[in-house]
């Protein structure tokens, strides 16, 4: 790219943010609504709860999360102060629960709680100031560093996160997926950087991708780059960014036994610290091995995961839910509990739990589902 064209993409985008950007985002306004002016702060915990929200999510979906969340942890103290519990409660239904217990664990070191305390804070202001500083926290990598650091702080810090890469990958029409090429893209994006208005330049280029600039039929027309952009000049944008081979995903059937017992009661337990939805709750069950029937999935699982045994009853209801990494499609049977003590064998602990108070414990989404059938069941008899 030509260096001399960087003032004009700059005011080109700027001019367009003015008039057409999402300036109503309210993390990225002050408590009273008005807009910050140019290196002054804003709140940086409220950002950093909104940029791990929206890693894998978007906008219109984090926006009431977020909102419930500030409501119940108004600073980094009442987080850091709550329990994981509740950290979850609120955040079910989001997905990708690890995001919430890298946040509840990045505010315990931030006010001291844990260690160790990021690089370059002091006990008076635990906010750091550096790529490193927000680096050292749980999930955050370079381009959520970077965005916290330009929106709270105006810090010149180039981001790169899907919307900016799709961007850059059309203004250059560049030859090769992103993310075969980061260094380059990463070169990019601080080299159009405003260094003076960081945090209007940024949130204009992610909103540029967010509405216009979209992944299928972007609207060149309305782009302020779309005279400088090599992919329109191209005469076929949507080419671009170049994809990978997709890869495939897996497929997996999941037998999963809703147990219950004489009084009632039915069975779950809590998922280990570990992966995507650790310390949450679910029905136990397990994957369904070749040649295997559902029903003697599901008693092996219980035998081996619980140390009892069950009768597998009707099936209650069959679930299909898509992760980024596979496909589940969860088979759910009513089961009667025969004999044995329940031991949590692979998981932190079990619990057998009234049926109306399935609701107070945080689940994964696929599981809201089944809880509503068990409930549809045994309101109808």
């Amino acid at each position: 790219m030509d260096p001399g064209a960087h003032g004009p993409l700059r005011e080109d985008l700027l001019r367009w943010w003015e008039a057409n950007g999402r300036h109503a985002i309210p993390w990225k306004r002050h408590g009273d609504g008005s807009r910050p002016g140019s290196g002054e702060p804003l709140d940086p915990f409220g950002i950093w709860c909104a940029e791990v929200m929206l890693q894998q999510t978007q906008l219109a979906v984090v926006l009431p999360y977020w909102r419930r969340w500030m409501a119940a942890f108004p600073d980094v103290e009442a987080l850091a102060a709550a329990s994981e519990h509740d950290v979850l409660m609120l955040w079910q239904g989001l997905g990708y629960y690890a995001r919430a217990r890298r946040l509840h664990r990045g505010a315990r070191r931030l006010v001291g709680l844990e260690s160790p305390a990021p690089p370059g804070t002091t006990t008076g202001d635990p906010w750091p100031r550096t790529l490193e500083g927000w680096m050292a926290l749980p999930g955050i990598g370079r381009s959520t560093a970077a965005s916290i650091l330009s929106s709270a702080f105006d810090l010149p810090q180039p981001i790169l996160d899907g919307n900016v890469q799709r961007v850059l990958a059309r203004l250059m029409a560049h030859p090769a997926p992103p993310k075969r090429a980061l260094s380059h893209f990463w070169q990019l994006s601080e080299a159009v950087l405003d260094p003076l208005r960081p945090r209007a330049f940024n949130q204009a280029l992610m909103d540029l991708g967010a509405g216009v600039c979209t992944p299928r039929q972007p609207a060149c027309n309305a782009c302020p780059w779309h005279g400088q952009c090599a992919a329109y000049a191209a005469g076929d944008p949507g080419r671009f960014p170049v994809k990978d081979t997709p890869r495939s995903v897996p497929f997996q059937v999941i037998g999963v036994g809703v147990v219950r017992d004489a009084e009632g009661r039915v069975l779950i337990d809590q998922r280990l610290q570990e992966g995507l939805l650790g310390g949450l709750w679910e029905f136990p069950g397990g994957k369904q091995e070749p040649g295997e029937a559902i029903p003697a999935t599901i008693q092996r699982e219980m035998r081996e995961e619980l140390a009892i045994e069950v009768e597998v009853e009707e099936e209650l209801i069959t679930v299909e839910h898509a992760y980024s990494h596979k496909r589940l499609r969860f088979v759910v049977h009513l089961c009667r509990w025969r004999s044995g003590e329940p031991q949590p064998l692979a998981s932190q602990q079990v619990r057998w739990v009234e049926p109306a108070e399935l609701d107070t414990y945080p689940f994964p989404a696929a599981n809201a589902r089944i809880i509503a059938a068990l409930q549809k069941r045994i309101a109808a008899g």
